[in-house]
């Protein structure tokens, strides 16, 4: 990503809310990948910038195992 992209204060806190669920080690994975879908949109508005957390969470998102408390751990 060359260009900063420009959000708002509400939708910089949507991305920054959506990432507090995943485990600290994805959590800049996950940034980069929602900055590089968000600056490929033709237009950024709140609700293209929810539907590109949407995508990009579910990839990163590991639900943890409610059988034993821990994450399951994902080969990357």
């Amino acid at each position: 990503m060359s260009q900063p992209i420009s959000l708002t204060d509400s939708e910089l806190q949507a991305v920054m809310n959506a990432c507090r669920p995943l485990h600290p080690r994805d959590r800049d994975r996950f940034l980069k990948a929602v900055a590089q879908v968000i600056a490929a949109l033709p237009e950024v508005g709140p609700g293209s910038v929810h539907r590109a957390i949407t995508s990009v969470w579910r990839m990163h998102y590991d639900p943890p195992d409610l059988r034993t408390g821990e994450s399951r751990s994902r080969a990357y």
